[in-house]
């Protein structure tokens, strides 16, 4: 059984005729891409807005219309995946290098649900994953000093051996931290260092985790 399948197929059940719909990127959003995509071909009537260059081509490839945030400013119901999820339903995200995109959507959407296999919940953020930053080009180790004082070790992203660049244009940080105590402080902290542009801590962003185990899926709201 694919738990990814299972839970980003379940998440766009909460996807109706008419909406605007958020398209988060990554491993699990495949999934919810393609069955809205069948949903579409079965008559749904909705608008997507991908949050980065591979969800935008995948989406055209299932036949999915799309728009941008500039045409509909306000999303009904965005999809998403994700790294790490606590209790709260704070997450980590970025590891699918779209962080940024995903969080204006995440913040323009009336609700974000997230998608995801049960190894993504954790008691504590930063337990499991790297905390993806993405940061500007120019000066980008002396950024990386700076975030390695909050108590983490820095290791610059890369793809193939070659450095990872964002849709965006930057480059990412990914940020060990042993534990994320205060994840709410850690994010101000972070973005508050000249040169990062944003950081994959989300704060009070979801409203639902769909949660797929070999148990079946769960289903949690804030």
């Amino acid at each position: 059984m694919n738990l990814k399948q299972v839970a980003g197929e379940k998440a766009v059940e909460y996807v109706k005729d008419g909406m605007v719909v958020g398209l988060g990127t990554g491993s699990t959003m495949f999934y919810a891409i393609k069955k809205l995509g069948d949903m579409v071909r079965n008559g749904l009537n909705i608008v997507g807005i991908p949050t980065s260059g591979e969800t935008e081509k995948l989406a055209k490839q299932s036949g999915i219309p799309l728009s941008t945030l500039e045409e509909h400013p306000v999303i009904d119901v965005t999809v998403d995946g994700a790294d790490e999820i606590d209790k709260k339903l704070n997450l980590i995200k970025g590891m699918g290098g779209a962080l940024l995109r995903e969080k204006i959507v995440a913040s323009a959407s009336k609700k974000e649900i997230i998608a995801a296999d049960s190894s993504k919940l954790v008691g504590i953020l930063g337990a499991k994953s790297p905390l993806p930053v993405e940061v500007a080009r120019f000066g980008w180790s002396s950024t990386a000093k700076k975030i390695s004082e909050l108590g983490c070790k820095t290791e610059l992203r890369k793809k193939d051996e070659e450095i990872f660049i964002t849709d965006n244009g930057n480059y990412i940080l990914n940020c060990k931290f042993n534990k994320i105590d205060k994840p709410g402080e850690m994010e101000q902290k972070i973005n508050n260092i000249p040169g990062v542009v944003e950081n994959g801590l989300f704060i009070g962003l979801a409203d639902v985790v769909v949660v797929a185990s070999n148990k079946g899926v769960k289903v949690i709201e804030k």
